[in-house]
């Protein structure tokens, strides 16, 4: 079968009963519940991995313009369902996934992080900040972070756990492989969370934040990125002295490691043609994206980031780095952009069918009910986001299902609208830290085989605690100094 039976059957049962069994709430019109019980119902399937995402989105798409839940208008419903493909943020997202395969087809990835632990990689702990480092370099041109800790980093750190002889299969991960795999690991979260580009939800946070404040917030790359540095910094450098202190590795002197890493670079050779004009690709891109050029010489020379996305890519291909077959064979990219559009669709008219407000004006009696302030009850709608995230296999599921609703209670109960989207976007990054299937990067390194469940488990909790108070803390520090509430 083309698809998943169970896991098949149990979204089409909610999506029915949601539709056909559940009466209408008072204050929602039907419109607005029977695109609820598709949004579920398509949820659920991608939770439970039905089909893979992109095919679920098709079909979710199918089931908007067919249903009509948008339109009685058959012309006008598949005008709708199609409507979110015209978003500069699906396409920014997209390019910038096309764009990172140069980091992997020239080797520049495998360069920095080789460049890094061979000047800090005398001892294990300078070996996990160079694995941190390289991964924070890459982060901001890949928004496919399964692709940037996963493709890029995990490989690398694999083989200089090897190098001594620290594998499952000799028993012997203790040695340095288990430490370094879960430093590997949870640096991805934290420069998930830095960038708007370092991982594929991020965008959609931006476009539900404009969206619910009707557009008098826009988080723009800059913003984001000036946001979350300081917090997120901290994060990092504070991580794998954590993670060695609660899980530390036997081997604490590795002095092969740096000759390991020269090595490699010795195999690499010189720094190639292509290597070099990726990396000005990249250096114009985060020109542009920080805005430079506007604050030199004008606002007239500012460059929207998907337009700069675009320039990075048209670059590449006219240069030679990537062909256009290299681009159709990015499968991911292509992916990304059908189950993006289709996710946005239904968040969107789930918010203009009226069903956010009236979900948020619930939630809202509900915690006005208990007193609390809107800094108690920020604290529990934020703590309630994140640990909700066990339940979930996707991030991009998680805040497609619930960034809107518990962003709009927060501003309802009166927080500031700035500091609490900086606060959720924050917390949809650290809730990858949780589980051996948070997000796409977690099976990869955990299939390895260096950590147990137990330990992944275990390890992750902590950090979210460690990340959340470190990235809040300092955030409420630096944000109030920014001016942002």
């Amino acid at each position: 079968m083309p698809f998943k039976p169970i896991p098949s059957a149990i979204a089409i049962l909610v999506a029915l009963i949601i539709w056909f069994i559940i009466p209408v709430p008072t204050g929602v019109t039907p419109e607005a519940w029977h695109m609820l019980a598709l949004f579920i119902g398509t949820i659920v399937a991608i939770i439970g991995k039905a089909l893979p995402i992109g095919a679920i989105a098709i079909i979710a798409v199918t089931l908007v313009a067919l249903t009509g839940v948008t339109n009685e208008s058959p012309k006008e419903a598949i005008a709708d369902a199609l409507s979110s493909y015209s978003s500069p943020l699906i396409w920014l997202i997209g390019i910038a996934v096309m764009i990172s395969r140069g980091l992997i087809k020239t080797g520049l990835g495998r360069r920095i992080a080789y460049y890094f632990i061979s000047i800090f990689g005398k001892k294990t702990i300078g070996v996990a900040y160079s694995l941190t480092a390289a991964e924070l370099m890459i982060a901001p041109i890949t928004p496919s972070n399964t692709a940037r800790g996963g493709g890029i980093i995990h490989p690398i750190m694999k083989s200089i756990a090897q190098s001594f002889h620290s594998t499952p299969e000799e028993g012997s991960q203790k040695k340095i492989g288990s430490y370094l795999a879960m430093v590997n690991y949870h640096a991805n979260p934290i420069t998930s969370g830095m960038f708007i580009t370092a991982t594929a939800p991020n965008p959609l946070v931006v476009d539900l934040v404009n969206k619910a404040t009707g557009g008098d917030i826009q988080l723009s790359w800059t913003t984001w990125a000036v946001a979350m540095f300081i917090p997120g910094m901290l994060c990092l450098i504070l991580m794998p002295i954590v993670i060695y202190l609660i899980y530390p590795p036997e081997v604490k002197e590795t002095p092969d490691a740096k000759n390991f890493a020269k090595d490699n670079l010795l195999e690499m050779g010189q720094v190639s043609t292509q290597e070099k004009i990726m990396l000005g690709v990249f250096a114009l891109m985060l020109i542009l994206w920080a805005n430079i050029p506007a604050l030199l010489l004008g606002e007239q020379y500012s460059v929207d980031a998907t337009t700069t996305a675009f320039i990075g890519l048209s670059t590449l291909i006219l240069t030679g780095v990537l062909t256009w077959d290299d681009i159709l064979q990015e499968k991911s990219a292509w992916d990304t952009i059908i189950w993006f559009g289709a996710l946005i669709m239904m968040a969107s008219y789930l918010n203009k069918l009226g069903l956010i407000s009236w979900f948020s004006e619930n939630i809202e009696s509900t915690i006005a009910m208990t007193g609390l302030g809107w800094i108690g009850a920020v604290a529990i709608l934020t703590l309630v986001y994140l640990y909700i995230h066990y339940f979930f296999a996707s991030t991009t599921a998680h805040i497609t299902a619930l960034f809107a609703a518990f962003y709009a209670v927060g501003l309802s109960l009166g927080a500031p609208p700035m500091l609490y989207a900086l606060i959720l976007a924050a917390a949809g990054n650290i809730m990858m830290t949780l589980t051996h299937y948070a997000t796409g990067t977690a099976p990869v390194i955990f299939n390895s085989g260096y950590v147990t469940l137990a330990e992944w488990w275990g390890v992750g909790a902590v950090m979210s605690i460690v990340n959340l108070v470190v990235w809040i803390g300092a955030g409420l520090i630096w944000w109030k100094f920014l001016g942002y509430y």
